[in-house]
């Protein structure tokens, strides 16, 4: 399929309805796994450094990160603000972790929660109010 010849270069990446067409899979380098870190839906992430550096082998969508979780941020969070898919997020921040552009919180383990009785009790101790 030929484009119009004064259609831009720009033009031809770009679809009105779909946005950029460089697929997820592109931005992250045809990985699907983060090379460091597990990254749940709600792990907290934060830069280690203010402003996003020149590194090397970072991408765009790596500065944008960067400036995104200078405050904690939920990996979930940063793949909603940046509209990539959260495979695509996983592998990113994987690239930031290796390099220590990042520190990762991850989520309490459900066994050091409290199990159900604790939170029947409550319940019913409301309910007797």
């Amino acid at each position: 399929m030929s484009s119009p010849p004064d259609e831009s270069a720009q033009d031809q990446w770009v679809d009105d309805h779909a946005g950029p067409l460089v697929r997820p899979f592109a931005l992250a380098g045809g990985r699907t796994t983060p090379a460091t870190g597990k990254f749940d839906l709600i792990s907290t992430v934060i830069a280690t450094r203010t402003a996003p550096t020149q590194e090397v082998g970072l991408g765009p969508e790596h500065h944008a990160i960067v400036t995104l979780i200078q405050r904690p941020m939920s990996v979930a969070e940063v793949a909603a603000h940046l509209k990539l898919p959260l495979g695509t997020i996983r592998v990113l921040l994987g690239d930031l972790l290796e390099r220590q552009l990042l520190r990762v919180r991850e989520p309490r383990p459900t066994s050091r929660l409290p199990d159900d009785d604790l939170f029947e009790a409550v319940i019913s101790g409301l309910k007797a109010l």
